[in-house]
């Protein structure tokens, strides 16, 4: 954890540990420090501030990767603009986090690089089919960690009890939970799956006719 702010690198340490499978081995606060417990401590994966006291977090990155040091990295930073996101790309960052972002915008991002390890690690060889896996694993953590759309608010009842029912339901059941008309839900239901927020599953009753029941996606 790689950050100015020793607050904040507490914070973010803290956090980390809450994600299974991963442990903070170091708090560092300059380019200096970060370079000294890297060659010390061997890690995985930095989390980096791009506003170093003593060096800009970027040009650490690219000096350790020109160094040939084998560490990914996930940039952490409040800088917004375009020209540092492009830069954070091209010094090869795996992910870049705009602060503050939340416990599960993190945990997202983390858990997404653990399966991206271990599919790189574990690859035979570089084939075609294992280099789309492992750049479509990536993508899928950045779609995870866009922020969701915004929803009319009887859509958005309508998607938050389709979450609540914690399995299948349908367009009756959602009805009588929010007291709207059946053909009402059943057309909120299908505006959602189109927008891909929830996913239709098709069964079969004893009168052959398909019934509709739906699972966030």
């Amino acid at each position: 954890m790689v950050d100015d702010d020793f607050r904040v690198a507490r914070i973010h340490a803290a956090r980390v540990a809450r994600v299974d499978g991963f442990e903070c081995v170091g708090e560092v606060y300059s380019a200096a420090s970060a370079r000294e417990a890297i060659a010390r401590l061997s890690p995985d994966l930095l989390l980096l501030d791009v506003h170093l006291p003593d060096e800009d977090g970027l040009s650490l990155l690219r000096s350790l990767q020109a160094a040939g040091t084998e560490v990914d990295c996930i940039i952490i930073t409040a800088a917004r603009d375009l020209a540092t996101v492009r830069s954070a790309m091209s010094s090869g960052a795996v992910y870049y986090l705009v602060k503050p972002f939340s416990f599960e915008q993190l945990r997202t991002q983390l858990e997404a690089y653990h399966r991206w390890r271990q599919e790189l690690d574990s690859a035979p060889s570089a084939s075609q089919a294992v280099v789309d896996s492992l750049y479509n694993t990536r993508s899928a953590a950045v779609r995870a960690a866009a922020p969701a759309p915004r929803l009319q608010p009887t859509m958005q009842k309508v998607l938050d009890a389709v979450r609540t029912a914690g399995g299948p339901v349908g367009a009756a059941e959602i009805a009588d939970t929010l007291g709207v008309s059946r053909p009402t839900a059943q057309r909120y239901l299908g505006a959602l799956e189109r927008k891909g927020l929830v996913v239709l599953d098709l069964s079969y009753g004893t009168t052959g006719r398909p019934l509709n029941s739906y699972t966030i996606a």
